[in-house]
């Protein structure tokens, strides 16, 4: 019968954080992945010859820099006029929070919902019935579906809502509601924004937060996109997510379980890096590689990180050249259980008081001035003299935690205690 787009939360021109500037990073592509992100959905409504566009709160990411970010998205919904596609839209928290946003021009074909009451907009020639309210400041704590009118008896009704919804790690718990109480309306369709992660809340009916359409930091992994959504003659409704990222973040576990040498994690790395490959489309990946397993190469691989990170962005080079970028390198091995004590016996007295100064350095970075460590060196046993504790003798708070670790380690020959 028709089709028609759900999409939200598109942050246009939000920073993306966490990718390391290096030579040879194509920096203007990273830059620009939310404005090719936005392209691939107005490509993808006209050649689906979707009837009209659902975008569901947060266009922009707060605070534009120039009016450039909004003259990007004027001209993209341009485009969807040319083609004769309405776009319906509601103001997310994000978008509340920049004044520019609400002097913004829009195109003709581009319907934007009143932030102080719901409304309904009716499409008679499909009978179909769009609610809607957006965000009239950045922090809105009511449930805003209470309002929401009424279905049109016969037609197919569809509620916009930037929310919360029950609550969600990681987003702020704005205009909360319940399934329950969006499902009491008795609409066919609630098209949901605000949440990052893909998520149908429901079938009967569909309640949907599609996510966003391009993942910006390393907690964001997956493909990312919008909802393409069919009407048949029964007016019965069938989503489909439709990936639209132009830049993917995506998490690597590569288990060093049974490896005796450093040398042999990029054989495992490669190995795991083209499976990735296969089911990512050519897309551009930034990567995240956890490290994990039973080892006995868990004491080096901390000293050792920084050579990992760059042998595992050369293996990843050769394997798909410009495609793949190192976000980071995590370490989250231990020690096999059998693994004997490398060090001759400290006493618990000797080891209470360094890591008392570790921990007193924490609170009083200062603490540490003048304090030779190749003196506290010399002193220890030979197997800890041997160890590589360069990256214990920064005097930060998060390498001072990382120095207690190692010491632990080193000393003991065992894990940490928790």
């Amino acid at each position: 019968m028709f089709r028609f787009i759900h999409a939200a939360d598109l942050h246009l021109d939000s920073p993306l954080y966490g990718l390391r500037a290096f030579e040879g990073a194509p920096v203007d592509r990273l830059r620009a992945a939310p404005r090719r992100a936005l392209e691939n959905l107005v490509d993808f409504a006209i050649e689906q010859k979707v009837l009209f566009v659902l975008i569901a709160g947060d266009v922009f990411d707060g605070d534009w820099k120039d009016y450039g970010t909004g003259q990007f998205f004027v001209r993209q919904m341009a485009r969807l006029r040319e083609c004769d596609i309405p776009v319906y839209l509601i103001s997310g928290n994000h978008d509340a929070q920049n004044k520019m946003t609400r002097a913004l021009a829009y195109p003709s074909n581009v319907h934007v919902f009143p932030t102080d009451r719901p409304d309904t907009v009716r499409i008679d020639a499909l009978e179909v019935a769009i609610h809607g309210q957006g965000f009239a400041n950045q922090s809105v704590t009511d449930d805003l579906s209470t309002n929401y009118p009424n279905r049109i008896t016969g037609w197919i009704n569809i509620g916009l809502l930037h929310t919360s919804c029950t609550g969600r790690e990681g987003h702020e718990n704005y205009a909360p509601c319940t399934i329950e109480g969006l499902k009491s309306h008795g609409y066919d369709y609630w098209a949901l924004g605000h949440i990052h992660k893909r998520e149908e809340l429901l079938n009967d009916p569909w309640i949907v937060f599609p996510g966003n359409i391009q993942g910006r930091h390393a907690k964001e992994t997956g493909p990312k996109g919008c909802y393409l959504l069919s009407v048949d003659e029964q007016r019965r409704i069938t989503p489909h997510f439709q990936p639209l990222d132009d830049l993917r973040w995506e998490s690597l576990p590569v288990d060093l379980s049974e490896i005796e040498t450093i040398d042999e994690i990029q054989e495992r790395f490669a190995r795991q890096l083209e499976t990735l490959l296969e089911s990512c489309n050519d897309k551009l990946l930034a990567v995240r590689v956890t490290l994990c397993g039973s080892t006995r190469l868990h004491r080096i691989l901390r000293p050792e990180r920084d050579r990992i990170l760059q042998e595992c962005q050369a293996t990843a080079t050769g394997i798909a050249r410009d495609c793949v970028w190192i976000e980071k390198v995590e370490i989250q091995t231990n020690l096999p259980s059998d693994t004997p004590t490398q060090a001759e016996e400290v006493s618990e007295e000797v080891l209470a008081a360094i890591l008392n100064v570790l921990d007193q350095a924490k609170q009083d970075p200062n603490i540490l001035d003048g304090f030779s460590m190749s003196d506290v060196r010399s002193k220890l046993p030979r197997a800890a003299r041997n160890a590589s504790t360069d990256d214990w003798l920064d005097p930060s708070p998060n390498l001072l935690e990382l120095a207690k670790e190692r010491l632990i380690e080193v000393l003991s020959g065992g894990e940490p205690k928790q």
